[in-house]
């Protein structure tokens, strides 16, 4: 089942940086993203962890970026947020007197691993500030 969250982590960071003179609180971005303050925090949680964004507390305080949005890629973000393989195998090993289940993830490896690296390559085409220039287009 596919997650939400690396999508979230994006609008998180998008958001930040178009208000960028602004620190923003998670239940301001929490409405924007039309979900619950929760998620809000353990996505930002996790871009904090990544170096992407710091918080400051009182009056006054919440959510910025720590990084330009020119430098942050969405590759970044992905790697920051993706729990895991792209693809995962089987979970139980396949019969191996079976001629397609003997070499069946052998054989997948080599595609999978192909796969993430056209998609590495792909998202790291793309920064926040990019995002920031459609949505301002």
């Amino acid at each position: 089942m596919s997650s939400s969250r690396y999508t979230v982590a994006i609008h998180i960071l998008t958001l930040l940086a178009w208000m960028k003179d602004e620190a923003l609180t998670s239940e301001f971005i929490a409405g924007s993203v039309n979900t619950n303050p929760v998620v809000i925090r353990r996505i930002l949680a996790l871009l904090r962890e990544a170096k992407f964004v710091s918080s400051r507390s009182g009056p006054g305080g919440g959510w910025s970026l720590a990084r330009p949005a020119e430098s942050i890629t969405l590759r970044d973000v992905y790697w920051a947020i993706e729990e895991g393989a792209l693809f995962s195998m089987h979970t139980n090993e396949p019969n191996p007197k079976c001629p397609v289940g003997r070499d069946i993830q052998e054989i997948l490896r080599g595609h999978f691993s192909d796969a993430r690296q056209a998609l590495a390559q792909q998202l790291a085409k793309t920064t926040i500030s990019d995002l920031i220039q459609s949505i301002d287009a």
